[in-house]
């Protein structure tokens, strides 16, 4: 990965008034350089969202092949298969409810692809711009009104022919913070948290919009030519000021 600067997404968020930290997806070498790390417990079945408040505040998980927590981060963010594959999908299909028929299960499992990691460790915590070079994505948490402004942001700069800007496939929370793109190096976003059993940790007005590298750059170059300053979004946020 090229080392570029980190964009700088200070306008965005001001005219967005987003106020929660957004959050990074990083595949690197060495867990000193995002230091204070969190570690799930060997051997449990912890969910990565489990420490969304930690990530608020500052502190950055850590997770490896060896120590990923829950099932479902170790198949999505390291391939590795924690049940039979029969098991996963009566798990999948019968115990969650997600899929029509253990048939329909076994197309999205044979269509999904796993994240490929390119470091024997990946972080999820703060955003920070002295380890841009190891971010593969970088998440907003917003509410409806500012997720209407990010989707508008994201095509921004987007031709017909393009791939889509937005996605909003079916998976994990994790999932949606890398796994869920076709191609990290592409200008993309996947709306996500819409994975119910991870949702609890969020607060309810609460939706994720996760980018990558492409698509960060693109949202932080737009300016005053751009919606972020025309009178849709002031009457918007005008409303919302009189509601409240």
């Amino acid at each position: 990965m090229q080392t570029v600067p980190q964009p700088d997404p200070t306008v965005l968020l001001e005219r967005l008034r987003i106020a929660h930290p957004l959050i990074g997806f990083y595949d690197a070498p060495d867990p000193a350089a995002f230091a204070p790390v969190v570690e799930p417990k060997a051997g449990g079945s912890t969910c990565v969202f489990d420490f969304y408040k930690l990530w608020l505040k500052g502190t950055t998980l850590h997770l490896t092949a060896d120590n990923f927590g829950c099932g479902g981060a170790g198949r999505q963010l390291f391939g590795i298969e924690t049940r039979t594959r029969d098991a996963f999908v009566k798990f999948l299909a019968d115990d969650e409810g997600l899929k029509a028929s253990h048939g329909l299960m076994e197309q999205w499992l044979d269509h999904g692809k796993t994240y490929k990691a390119i470091h024997p460790h990946l972080f999820i915590g703060p955003l920070h711009a002295d380890r841009y070079k190891y971010l593969r994505s970088a998440t907003f948490y917003v509410n409806p009104d500012q997720l209407s402004a990010l989707a508008t942001g994201a095509q921004y700069h987007s031709a017909p022919d393009d791939s889509p800007p937005v996605i909003a496939r079916f998976g994990s929370g994790c999932m949606q913070m890398a796994s869920i793109f076709d191609d990290l190096d592409v200008a993309q976003a996947a709306i996500g948290a819409t994975d119910i059993a991870m949702r609890d940790r969020l607060a309810p007005e609460l939706i994720a919009f996760t980018v990558t590298r492409p698509m960060f750059a693109r949202l932080c170059s737009l300016d005053e030519r751009s919606f972020l300053f025309k009178p849709f979004l002031e009457r918007l946020q005008k409303a919302r000021a009189k509601e409240s």
